[in-house]
């Protein structure tokens, strides 16, 4: 838990922390700081709203489960591009998402968000950490998330932790949908994500990508928006883990068990191709 935390006024201002992050270079140690950032936050409605369009959420009068995550995405840019913090930005890589809601997500606010990192862990390709999110109203904590992210600049000794196995369950066709050209460019102005890999294929080739690719997240959303009527209003939790990138445009598929109090998705492409997995499950 981070014992020195930044207390803001407001949600900071994206384009400063996005030139700091431009200029950005090497490492500055191998460990976390016990930092933290947090903020009061209040939803604007038309903001919503448009989130709800891009990732295709109808309104049922609650938050879309993914939404506390562009409501935290200053903070996060804030922690990230703190000069305590070791890891340049440019070059992490976003493996795997859990969200918890433990309740529902109603209301506009004001709601206190909150971002530290923890759990630096050695893994195959250089380490990885947790992004911790947590969203609280007067009652107390609402939803949390977990953004496991990689690091390859470092290495740390110890041997990365295996990943339990997981009896895979049948799987049926759920959904299809078109990820046209400019859905990052979309996704992006509601996000405030405007890391170039998602913008454009000539920005996105500058770093190693023939084309533009989704935002991980927007592939999430999209997925719960389709998987609505599979989940419950609190009490659960999901999991994914994202694996080959989406290249725009492209037409997806999406997978998933039968409706019940658990299960599991699948997000695939062309000749099968295995964009995202994950899970829902009951919280405790």
């Amino acid at each position: 838990m981070a014992t020195d935390w930044l207390d803001l006024t407001a949600p900071p201002a994206l384009p400063g922390l996005f030139a700091r992050a431009a200029v950005r270079r090497g490492t500055r140690g191998k460990t976390l700081p016990e930092l933290g950032v947090r903020c009061q936050v209040s939803v604007d409605a038309g903001h919503l709203a448009r989130y709800r369009s891009v990732c295709g959420f109808s309104d049922k009068g609650l938050l879309p489960a993914t939404y506390p995550h562009i409501l935290a995405f200053p903070l996060q840019m804030r922690l990230l591009t703190d000069p305590r913090f070791p890891f340049p930005l440019l070059g992490l890589v976003h493996l795997e998402n859990r969200i918890r809601v433990l309740r529902a997500l109603g209301g506009f606010g004001p709601f206190t968000v909150s971002v530290e990192a923890a759990d630096l862990q050695p893994h195959e390709k250089g380490v990885t950490f947790s992004l911790i999110t947590r969203l609280e109203d007067q009652l107390g904590l609402v939803w949390e998330g977990d953004s496991r992210i990689l690091f390859r600049g470092l290495r740390l000794s110890g041997q990365p932790e295996a990943r339990a196995a997981v009896e895979n369950l049948p799987l049926d066709h759920l959904d299809q949908w078109y990820a046209d050209a400019n859905i990052g460019r979309r996704y992006a102005r509601v996000a405030g994500d405007y890391n170039p890999i998602h913008l454009a294929a000539a920005s996105a080739r500058l770093f190693g990508f023939p084309r533009a690719i989704a935002h991980g997240l927007w592939n999430k959303a999209r997925s719960l928006a389709a998987l609505e009527i599979h989940l419950p209003a609190a009490g659960y939790e999901v999991e994914v883990r994202f694996q080959k990138p989406v290249l725009l445009p492209a037409e997806v598929t999406l997978l998933a068990s039968a409706p019940g109090p658990s299960g599991q998705l699948a997000l695939r492409g062309k000749n099968d191709t295995p964009h995202m997995t994950g899970s829902w499950r009951p919280l405790g």
